[in-house]
């Protein structure tokens, strides 16, 4: 145990000069009080001590302990991470996949991944479960992508940068895996499946960085939800089952949509089907007071439906994919169900909070929109676990003489003498005098056009990026650094279900809207 002082230089402020002694008196009390069995700062900080895993094992989203120190006016938060978190999370990996081709999302995925899509205004979808796994202590991270990648791995190595872990006691890590041609059997083809993406890079798991990895979690990109993952290892832990799989609460209007599963009295899936209907419906229910739900609750969501997201153990993982089930590459519908009917423990852990798929248009629009109700459903900020995105250092939105109604405005907008109600909108979003925004999903745009450029644009007889003055936009929504013209009417008033005109820049699907990323809408344009 070693007192750490703060030497001031000789000419230090002082005001600044008191602030670090108190922070030094607190350091020094604080290693004083470092846990017994802890042998040195190294041993602490690597989770190498032996101190008895307590209070990191049980926390919900791994909060730290906080010490307010107040020196001449200044207030200092010190946070002071239980060991265990640390030691906890090295056991423990995540693999999240990026998906196909995200042809239900087309045409936002046309020059895009799946998980890069941009979501509440200044978030891609990728940040959700990679800050779900930063919040819950889980700091190994794969994601697994194939299409369109570019600008998901330039946001992940602009946002998820660790350098060289420390802040993870030298164990934390992000690593894109491409598919990419390979050795051996299916080594050339593209990923096949969920589970086909995770055999091929399956190596990686007997590699000597991941020799204290005991279970790795598979997570899906595209999912809105905030969980804390660990509390997921350790229900799976707890069980010691080979494969846990997080489920949903469900009722009878939307148990139809999903793959169910039947438990017995102690969790255990015992029987798989894929949106069944009618009588093979009702056989399905369960007694989802097993799982935590109150009487009333389990009345009212009989059913409990997969999230697509898994915990297995490392050693069943690998055996799953390269020995038991070699030609299977789906994990939901074929591993999953097969190694249960083979007798391998597979356990149900009930997630009962807001989740959504993000999977198409009509639901990707109206999770944004939700986002904007007061209360909302889900919130991006949350003192206790926040959702993570790239820091861009831009200037606050500013709002002339607008009326603004549950409306999402983000950072870098400019907005005058215009409405926006039941809307999102983007970064750097610019929107003229006299336009009407109404249930629609402004994205945003990369960039800014200064005022020479955009009248040397207007003088070529081109539209400046944003929304020109005088439009009406509703049930649509606006890809980035699209640029639309003055007096523009977007609403689909037609009602038409479908259409696909790439040339012109426009896609409707399921009755939306959706202007393509780059696209040039003329004045005057009625869609």
């Amino acid at each position: 145990r070693r007192h750490v002082r703060v030497k001031p230089p000789a000419h230090h402020h002082p005001v600044l000069t008191e602030a670090l002694r108190t922070m030094s008196a607190v350091m020094s009390a604080s290693i004083q009080r470092a846990p017994s069995g802890v042998s040195g700062r190294k041993e602490f900080l690597k989770g190498t001590s032996k101190v008895a895993p307590t209070r990191a094992a049980k926390a919900p989203l791994r909060s730290a302990v906080n010490t307010t120190t107040k020196a001449a006016g200044v207030v200092y938060q010190a946070d002071t991470e239980a060991p265990t978190a640390i030691a906890n999370s090295k056991t423990v990996a995540a693999v999240i996949l990026g998906g196909g081709a995200g042809s239900r999302l087309y045409p936002l995925t046309k020059s895009r991944a799946k998980p890069a899509v941009p979501i509440g205004g200044a978030y891609r979808l990728i940040d959700v479960p990679m800050s779900n796994c930063l919040n819950s202590g889980i700091s190994k991270m794969y994601i697994l992508t194939q299409f369109n990648s570019a600008s998901l791995n330039r946001h992940l190595a602009r946002t998820y940068n660790f350098g060289n872990g420390i802040m993870y006691g030298g164990n934390g890590f992000v690593e894109v895996l491409a598919a990419t041609q390979t050795p051996g059997a299916g080594g050339k083809q593209w990923f096949q499946g969920t589970a086909d993406a995770v055999r091929q890079y399956s190596w990686l798991f007997e590699d000597i960085k991941n020799k204290d990895v005991q279970d790795i979690v598979i997570l899906s990109g595209d999912h809105l939800y905030r969980m804390d993952y660990m509390a997921f290892v350790e229900g799976h832990r707890k069980a010691n089952a080979d494969i846990t799989i997080g489920c949903l609460p469900m009722d009878d209007e939307r148990a139809s949509d999903f793959g169910l599963m039947k438990i017995d009295g102690t969790g255990r899936i015992t029987e798989f089907s894929e949106k069944p209907k009618g009588a093979a419906l009702k056989a399905m229910e369960v007694d989802t007071t097993i799982l935590g739900l109150t009487a009333s609750e389990a009345k009212a969501s009989p059913y409990i439906a997969s999230m697509g997201i898994y915990v297995f153990k490392k050693s069943a993982l690998l055996s799953f994919l390269n020995q038991d089930y070699p030609g299977d590459n789906d994990f939901g519908g074929e591993i999953i169900p097969k190694a249960a009917a083979d007798g391998r423990h597979v356990q149900a852990y009930l997630f009962n909070d807001y989740w959504e798929d993000i999977g198409t248009i009509k639901s990707f629009f109206e999770a944004n929109l939700a986002l904007a109700k007061h209360p909302p459903q889900f919130e991006f900020y949350d003192a206790r676990a926040p959702i993570y995105t790239s820091p861009r250092f831009l200037p606050p939105a500013k709002v002339e003489k607008c009326h603004v109604k549950d409306a999402i405005i983000s950072h870098g907008c400019n907005l005058a003498e215009c409405s926006v109600e039941d809307a999102v909108v983007g970064l750097r979003s610019q929107i003229g005098k006299g336009c009407t925004i109404k249930h629609a999903m402004i994205i945003g745009a990369d960039f800014y056009e200064s005022n020479e450029q955009k009248a040397k644009v207007i003088a070529e007889g081109g539209v400046p990026v944003g929304i020109g003055e005088g439009c009406t936009i509703s049930n649509a929504i606006i890809d980035k650094n699209a640029r639309i013209g003055k007096n523009c009417i977007i609403t689909n008033a037609a009602g038409i279900d479908e259409l696909q005109d790439e040339d012109n820049g426009v896609y409707i699907r399921s009755g939306i809207v959706v202007i393509l990323r780059n696209a040039t809408i003329p004045d005057g344009t009625v869609i």
